[in-house]
């Protein structure tokens, strides 16, 4: 569902105006997450990592409103969760497709709706790799597994009001014993500020050191 917002008791109503109309403003920032138990566990109880990364990092950002800000109609609000938007990279050919699958807080029923969707569509080539259109609740999330990269922004060059979250993850590293994935994240500055990044870093690497209780 989608709810309005009001903007005479919205907290962010005058900072929303300044970087939205007066000084639009985005930015980047990159962290590095330790993934050791989280990618232990997973693999542990026998599911895949892109799957349940694309889980986490989607209930994660679903616990703040602010990452789930929208224009509907011109209305400024937000919606009751946000899905993942992915890409399916393509070995023949080398290119990617974007794909969707809806958010669960089941985890099992999400990587499976995951793997159905990968079985009946991984093989469509072009934008689009699954029919129909992405639900006006997608948000971008995905991963560059051949890269571990310091810092990671993307740049749009259309000016069009959107306010969801771009977040990508690099390759792993080993380092000091630790399996250690940067994580990029690229955010308008009209809805989030750093504090709301600050709280979603600190609540996903609590989620990824205990995600045995995420799984039954």
């Amino acid at each position: 569902m989608f709810h309005p917002i009001d903007p005479a008791t919205w907290p962010r109503s005058q900072i929303f105006y300044y970087f939205s109309q007066m000084a639009p403003t985005g930015y980047s920032l990159t962290a590095d997450l330790d993934v050791t138990a989280f990618y232990t566990t997973v693999k542990a109880r026998g599911y895949r990592f892109f799957p349940s990364y694309l889980w986490l990092i989607t209930k994660n950002i679903n616990e703040q409103i602010e990452f789930k800000c929208a224009l509907k109609d011109g209305i400024l609000g937000y919606f009751d969760t946000l899905c993942p938007l992915y890409a399916n990279f393509h070995e023949d050919d080398k290119t990617i497709s974007f794909q969707w699958t809806e958010y669960t807080d089941d985890f099992a029923k999400f990587h499976a709706d995951y793997l159905k969707n990968q079985s009946e569509h991984r093989d469509i080539h072009g934008v689009l790799g699954q029919p129909g259109t992405p639900p006006e609740n997608a948000y971008t999330v995905s991963a560059l597994p051949w890269v571990n990269f310091s810092h990671f922004s993307v740049i749009s060059y259309e000016n069009k009001p959107y306010y969801f979250p771009s977040i990508e993850a690099g390759k792993f590293v080993e380092r000091d014993g630790r399996r250690v994935m940067p994580l990029s994240l690229t955010c308008h500055h009209a809805t989030t500020d750093g504090y709301h990044i600050a709280k979603f870093l600190a609540s996903l690497q609590r989620d990824m050191d205990g995600f045995k209780a995420f799984i039954n």
